[in-house]
C-alpha cells in the first residue's frame, strides 16, 4: 500500500532515432543504469520502464522506447511498440544526436504528439562531440530544444527542472471522491470475500479508494455483503455506499433509497474516463442482437474461474437481458485491438492497472469508430436496471 502504482504515476516516454542516446539520457535523469547502452544501433528491443519519484514533483515512470527508425523484420515490430507507447504518454521527450539532426524525423514524432495531445520537449544530445561554432548555429536552428551531454552530464539537471515545471504547470488534483462526500463525511465499501478475491489482501480500486478518503477527511467503514445490513444500522447519516460491482443486486435490495449507491467500477470510470459516454454506452444493450459481437476488454491477467467477472458473468447477464447468444471476444492484459469494426460494442474493466491517458485514449479511438464503449460496472448497474439511481451522486 505505501507504492504508488504505475498506473496513477505520469508517464514520460523518451522517444528518437537509434543510437541518438536515448538509453543513455534516461540512465543519466534516473542516476542509475536503467537501460543498456551501447554504440550498436538497436539496442534498446522493448520498451524500458523506471518507476521513480521526481523530486518535488511527485511520483512518475521513465519509458526508454526503441528507435523510431529500427529496421528489418524485428526493427519494425520495435518501432509499432515503440508508437503504442503513445497511447499512455504523458509526456514525451524527443532526443536528437547533434550529428545527426534528421529534423523530418521529428516533424514526424511531433504528428503523434499531436493526435495523443501530449505535450512534449525537444532535446539535442551528444553536445560534447560537436564545434562551439556547430553548436551555436543549431541553437540559434532549434530555439525551442535543450542541449545536453549525457557524456558529461551538461545541463541535465535544467532538464530534469524544466520537466517538473511543466508536469507542475499540467498537474491538477485528482480525487476518487473527495469532491463527491464531504469531509467528515460517511461511506461504507462492500467487498464480497468469494473464490475470485485475492488472498489475503483487498484489490487495488478498493486500497486507492481507502487512501482517497484518508486523504480527504473521510470515514471509511470496510464489510462484507453478508455484513453489510448490520452495518448500515450501527451507523447514522451514511453519505455513500460504495460496492463490488459483482453484488449490485444484493446491495441494492440492501441499502435504503435515501443513502446514495454506487460502484468501485464506476468510480473508476469517471476517475480513469469519461463517466458520461461510459454511461452512454450501456445504453447499446438495448440495441443488441444474435448477430451482435462484443469485445470484453481487460486490463490485467490473471486466471479465469467459474465466478470470472469478464468472462462468465457479464456474458451471462447480457445473453439473458438480450434473450440471445451472443458473440465475444476477450483481450487481456494491455493487448486492445486496433480494429474495432468488427465489434457493435466494447465493455471494458475498470481500468485500475491502466494510467488515465491509456483509457481516455481506447474511448477516443471508439469515439472515432463510432464504436460504443462502456465498463464492466456502468453495464452491470444497466443490467440490474438500477443505473440511475447509482449515478445519483455524481449529479
Amino acid at each position: 500500500m505505501n507504492s504508488t502504482p504505475d498506473a496513477n504515476r505520469k508517464h514520460i516516454a523518451i522517444f528518437g532515432k537509434t543510437n541518438s542516446g536515448k538509453s543513455s539520457l534516461l540512465n543519466a535523469i534516473v542516476g542509475q543504469d536503467v537501460s543498456l547502452v551501447s554504440s550498436i544501433s538497436g539496442t534498446t528491443t522493448d520498451p524500458v520502464k523506471k518507476a521513480m519519484e521526481l523530486i518535488p514533483f511527485g511520483p512518475v515512470v521513465f519509458i526508454d522506447t526503441a528507435g523510431l527508425n529500427d529496421t528489418g523484420e524485428l526493427g519494425e515490430l520495435r518501432v509499432k511498440r515503440s508508437i503504442k507507447i503513445l497511447q499512455s504518454t504523458d509526456f514525451a521527450i524527443y532526443v536528437m544526436d547533434i550529428n545527426d539532426l534528421d529534423e523530418q524525423a521529428y516533424i514526424e514524432a511531433v504528428k503523434g504528439f499531436k493526435k495523443y495531445s501530449i505535450p512534449h520537449v525537444l532535446v539535442v544530445n551528444k553536445i560534447d562531440s560537436a564545434s562551439q561554432e556547430q553548436l551555436e548555429r543549431i541553437k540559434s536552428k532549434l530555439k525551442e530544444a535543450i542541449f545536453v551531454s549525457t557524456h558529461s552530464g551538461g545541463d541535465i539537471l535544467l532538464l530534469k527542472d524544466m520537466l517538473i515545471k511543466m508536469l507542475t504547470n499540467d498537474d491538477t488534483e485528482e480525487t476518487i471522491v473527495g469532491d463527491l462526500v464531504p469531509s467528515g463525511g460517511k461511506i461504507i465499501m462492500v467487498v464480497p470475500v468469494d473464490s475470485e478475491a485475492p488472498k489475503g489482501r483487498i484489490i487495488l480500486p478498493q486500497v486507492q479508494l481507502i487512501r482517497d478518503c484518508l486523504d480527504h477527511g473521510i470515514k471509511s467503514y470496510v464489510v462484507r455483503d453478508t455484513e453489510l445490513e448490520s452495518a448500515l444500522t450501527d451507523l447514522s447519516s451514511v453519505n455513500l455506499v460504495v460496492t463490488d460491482s459483482q453484488a449490485f443486486k444484493r446491495v441494492s435490495e440492501i441499502v435504503p433509497v435515501d443513502i446514495k449507491l454506487t460502484s468501485f467500477s464506476i468510480l473508476f470510470a469517471r476517475h480513469k474516463g469519461d463517466l458520461s459516454t461510459l454511461a452512454d454506452g450501456a445504453s447499446k444493450v438495448k440495441e443488441l442482437t444474435g448477430e451482435s459481437r462484443i469485445l470484453i476488454s481487460e486490463a490485467c491477467s490473471h486466471n479465469h474461474s467459474h465466478e470470472d467477472i469478464g468472462r462468465i458473468k457479464i456474458p451471462n447477464l447480457l445473453n439473458k437481458f438480450v434473450g440471445k447468444q451472443l458473440q465475444y471476444d476477450f483481450k487481456m492484459g494491455h493487448d486492445f485491438p486496433e480494429n474495432l469494426d468488427e465489434y457493435d460494442m466494447v465493455i471494458h474493466c475498470g481500468s485500475c492497472m491502466l494510467n488515465k491517458k491509456v483509457m481516455q485514449t481506447r474511448i477516443d479511438i471508439c469515439l472515432e469508430k463510432g464504436i460504443k464503449i462502456t465498463n464492466y460496472g456502468v453495464v452491470l448497474a444497466y443490467l440490474n436496471g438500477i443505473m440511475d439511481r447509482c449515478m445519483e451522486i455524481f449529479e
